[in-house]
Order: structure tokens, then sequence, then C-alpha cells
């Protein structure tokens, strides 16, 4: 045993050592490791209280809060390049109870808008409301002229009881990539300062107050991808400048009081997946043919303007679509084929509320992802189409009710799993038993018998009366 340990102990000897350094070691990396300034963490403790007073942060989180934080605030590391000193800021705050998934600090009825949000922070990239303030009225505070050099993100949504002018909010920004106000308070038009946030890739402003004529200085936002007004008050006609956004995949204009055409300039907008200009006040032009001409195109909403006229035949290139909203435009004549044939992927077409007439096509009946189909409240006439399978894939969803002339075979009418909207349709009164056809000669031949059969007739009751 003696021998045993003597052999052992320069190796005990080792290991104590490495254990000892390594523990140097990680106390010299903590004692390097920067810390949060005072004054930084102080504002950071004062924001709080201002989203929610009745929680103790300080006390729930004493240490440096870079390093402990609550859930929605992030810091970052910075490097001087001149002294090559290493300082941590803050870089991320968020405020609302969004899911478990970001379980960002919870606001309380009362909370309130710190200024400190503009002044304290000078490395700010991100800034996030969620229903923060939804009670007494929070104004938006004058922001100093320093403040925003670093903001990429500026985000509130359903802040109802936020308020103030759109101007008062949007600086020269120039690293902003993200400016989405939805479902707030905020009013007034947009300023032309927003043209100068030559870096912004998505503009969100849907269902606020703002209202007047878009300004043109959208069109020098090159990098601009979604631009999203819907749900305002604005008015005049849709800049023909919007179509030198050209890397736009979104552009929804919807619920506002826009009027007169369509500018056919959104035929430049090659990379456009989404567009929505529904419930506006578009003048009768008819459908824009130049939806032809925009291949990427998987959703189209021109529902709510009455456009009037025919549903053009513009389907052949635009295989790729999986909604259309035509609903309520005063379209007449009929449904063409060529939709079921052309639209493969179609998932959603609503076309209820319009003065349809004819058939409806039978192509519809082989759309294999389709989910929904309303085609209630037009004149449209004949049996439906669509086999059993199909009905019951599509079940309430396949909306006919309204045309009182279209009717649904009995056989049909009977199926279990069939939908409501075909219930109360009426019964077809006959069978839907093709016209019988008959094949002289290689030929087809219908209604009167030919002439030749005529002949053949005559020619073997002269043979049978000979015989």
């Amino acid at each position: 045993m003696a021998v045993l340990s003597t052999s052992c102990f320069p190796i005990f000897k080792l290991v104590f050592l490495f254990t000892l350094m390594s523990a140097a070691v990680t106390i010299s990396l903590q004692q390097e490791q920067p810390v949060l300034n005072s004054a930084e963490q102080d504002s950071v403790y004062q924001v709080l209280s201002s989203i929610n007073s009745a929680i103790p942060w300080r006390t729930l989180f004493p240490d440096d809060l870079c390093s402990y934080p609550p859930h929605g605030v992030v810091c970052d590391y910075f490097s001087d390049p001149t002294t090559n000193n290493i300082t941590v800021h803050i870089t991320e705050l968020s405020f609302g109870y969004v899911s478990d998934y970001t379980p960002n600090p919870a606001c309380s009825q009362n909370s309130t808008f710190s200024p400190l949000l503009f002044t304290s922070f000078k490395h700010l990239r991100k800034l996030f409301f969620y229903q923060c303030f939804t009670g007494t009225q929070v104004f938006v505070p004058e922001i100093p002229t320093s403040f925003g050099s670093s903001l990429e993100e500026l985000v509130f949504i359903n802040n109802p009881a936020f308020v103030g002018p759109l101007s008062g909010i949007i600086r020269n920004f120039t690293s902003l990539r993200r400016v989405v106000l939805i479902g707030n308070g905020i009013y007034g038009s947009i300023p032309d300062g927003m043209g100068d946030l030559i870096n912004v890739e998505e503009i969100a402003l849907s269902r606020n107050k703002l209202s007047g004529q878009v300004s043109v200085s959208l069109a020098k936002l090159k990098k601009l991808k979604v631009l999203d007004l819907s749900g305002n008050d604005f008015d005049g006609n849709v800049p023909c400048s919007v179509g030198n956004l050209t890397q736009l995949l979104k552009l929804d204009l919807s619920s506002n009081a826009f009027s007169g055409k369509i500018p056919g300039s959104l035929s430049n907008l090659q990379c456009l997946e989404f567009l929505d200009l529904s419930f506006n006040r578009f003048g009768n032009y008819g459908v824009p043919l130049f939806l032809a001409e925009m291949p990427r195109l998987k959703e189209v909403y021109l529902s709510g303007n009455l456009l009037g006229g025919d549903i053009p035949e513009i389907w052949e290139k635009l295989g790729g679509i999986l909604g259309i909203g035509f609903s309520g435009m005063g379209l007449v004549g009929g449904i063409p084929a060529s939709m079921g044939v052309h639209l493969r992927n179609l998932c959603y077409l609503g076309l209820d509320n319009n003065k349809l007439e004819g058939k409806v096509p039978e192509e519809f009946g082989s759309l294999e992802f389709v989910s929904e189909i309303n085609l209630e409240k037009n004149n449209l006439s004949g049996r439906v189409p669509f086999s059993a399978k199909f009905t019951a894939k599509v079940g309430d969803k396949l909306r006919l009710k309204g045309n009182p002339e279209l009717c649904v075979d009995e056989k049909l009418s009977r199926g279990k799993s069939i939908g409501s909207s075909l219930r109360e349709l009426k019964k077809c009164s006959k069978p839907d038993i093709p016209n019988p056809v008959l094949f002289i000669g290689g030929s087809h031949h219908s209604g009167p018998l030919s002439s030749s059969f005529h002949v053949l007739l005559l020619f073997w009751g002269v043979s049978a009366l000979l015989l």
C-alpha cells in the first residue's frame, strides 16, 4: 500500500495544481468581464418600473443586468478601437407578454412610457411593445436628435392608447430595417422623411388613424420588401411611383379610401407574392390585366371594389396562386373554366356577391388543394358539377347558396358529408343523362336519322316483301 501511495503522489499533485490554476483563470476572467455601468442599469430599472410598478425589479434582479437580466433585456459587447477597451450596453428592450416562448416583462394597465428610452440607451437596436398601452392615453414623447443611430427595429403592436403623430415617431434612423406600428393610436399623414429610411425593409402601419395621400417619397426605399398601410383612412390615387419598389414581396393597401384606377405600374413588382387592394373605392375599370405579368403572385385580393366587367382570361402563367378574393366587385359574365385548368395550387376562391352567370366550371372539381370556394349570391345556373368525394372534402366551405337557378342532383344532396350550403339548393328535376348519339359511317350524328339510314331501312323492307 505504501509503494502504491508513493507512486500515485505526483498524479494527485498535478491534479491539485491543475484545479488551482483553472480556478485562478476563472476568477481572472470574471474580474475582466465588463459589467453594465450603474447609470444605464438604473435607467433599465426605471423603465421596467414604468411598465409594471408592482414588480420589485431591483430585488428580483439585483446583479448586473447584462449577466442576469429579465427576459426582454438584451446586452451586447462593444470594443473601442482607440483604447481596445471592451464595454457592455443594452441593445434590445422588449415589453409585453406575447407567449410562453417569449415571456417578456408583462405590462400593467397603467403602464407609462418613460422618456429614458430615448436618452439612456445610445446603442439600442430593438424597441418592442406589445399590448402595453391599452387604458389611459400615453403620448409619444419628444425624441431627441441624438437618439436612434443604431436603432434597427421599432415595433409597437396593439397599443391603442399610444397616441401621437407619425411624424413625431419617425426620425432620421438610417439603420432602421423594420417599422412595425400596428393597432395603435398613431395619426396624421406619412411624413416625407419616411423616404430617408434608406435601409428599411418593412413598413407596417396597419390599423391606426393615418390619413391623407401616400407620400411619393416612399419610392426612394429601394430595399423595401413589405409595405402594409391597411386599415387606415388614406385616400386619393395610389401613386404610380409605388411601382418603383421592385423588391416588394407584400403590398397591402386594403380597407382605406383609395380611389381612381389601380396603377398599371404595379406590373413592375415582379417579386410580389401578396397583393391586397380590397375594400377601397377604386373605379369601374375592370380587373387589372397586368396581373398576368406578375408570375410570382400567390395571393391577390380585390374584393369590395366595384371594378365591374368580366373575369379576364389571364390565368395561364399564374399557376402559383393560392388565394383569390374577388367578392362584391360587380363582376358579370361567366366564370372562366381556365381558372380551374391553370390554378392547380388554388386553396381559396371568393367570387361571391357578384353578377356572374352561366354554369359552375366542372374543372374546379379537380383542384387538389382547394379548401374553400365561395360562389354565393350570383346568377349561376345548371347543376352542381362536383363529385361526392369533392363536396365531402370541401364540406361547408363549398358555398353556393343564393343562386336561384343552380341545382344539385338528388343523389348528391343525400350524401351524409354534404355541406349545408348544398342542402339549401333546389334539386335538379331531371337526371344528368347525356343525349344519345348514333354512330353512322364513323361520324357522330344526333337528332333526326340521317338520309343514308333511311335508304338502308327502305332496302330491308323491300327485300322482306319479295322474300
